[in-house]
């Protein structure tokens, strides 16, 4: 049956649009050619089968994480370009130091900082890699963590941090948390 349905797959490449109109008997021939009966109800669930794309199905009532509301109190309509710049690029520049500093105080194989394109890296080797950078038209700051994966962090004036609207978490606390969690040193002592 697999062999059929690969068969059947490589018959739809070489079907052409102009075919489309002629009589379901004409294209359904080579069905009929490699083994499927006349009875539709041997195609048909081939044809007009609905596909779910869902892994699991959506159940309102477990218990799974949702993500939360974004509330957008609190955060800044979108920064000034220059003003954006100056932020982000101070933050990345501070966050670059404290890597470097906190390499030299721990034990890492493949511990790597690299600042480039305007993108921070973060290697430890393989605990996982930080990818950090400024996405300019949204005014924000995004980070690929090995541990908590992408965020997007927007500048919040009031805390004068850049924030996560999801999760409220604050740019330099993850990297406190995670750094620990995944190197076993407190990365909150570099903090000044």
């Amino acid at each position: 049956m697999d062999t059929k349905f690969i068969l059947l797959r490589r018959l739809a490449r070489f079907v052409k649009p102009s075919l489309t109109h002629r009589s379901s008997s004409v294209l359904l021939e080579p069905l009929r050619l490699i083994g499927f009966s006349e009875n539709k109800s041997s195609y048909g669930s081939l044809i007009t089968a609905p596909r779910n794309f869902c892994s699991s199905p959506l159940n309102p009532s477990s218990d799974s994480q949702v993500p939360t509301a974004i509330d957008y109190h609190g955060y800044s309509s979108l920064l000034q370009e220059d003003e954006f710049h100056r932020l982000a690029n101070s933050t990345i520049h501070d966050l670059q130091e404290k890597f470097e500093e906190y390499g030299d105080i721990v034990q890492v194989d493949g511990f790597d900082v690299d600042y480039g394109n305007e993108v921070l890296t973060l290697k430890l080797g393989a605990l996982g890699t930080y990818v950090l950078n400024k996405q300019t038209p949204n005014r924000q700051i995004w980070l690929s963590s090995p541990v908590s994966g992408p965020s997007r962090f927007d500048w919040d004036r009031s805390a004068q941090a850049w924030v996560y609207r999801r999760t409220r978490a604050n740019l330099s606390k993850i990297f406190e948390s995670e750094l620990e969690q995944l190197c076993g040193l407190a990365y909150s002592k570099l903090q000044s």
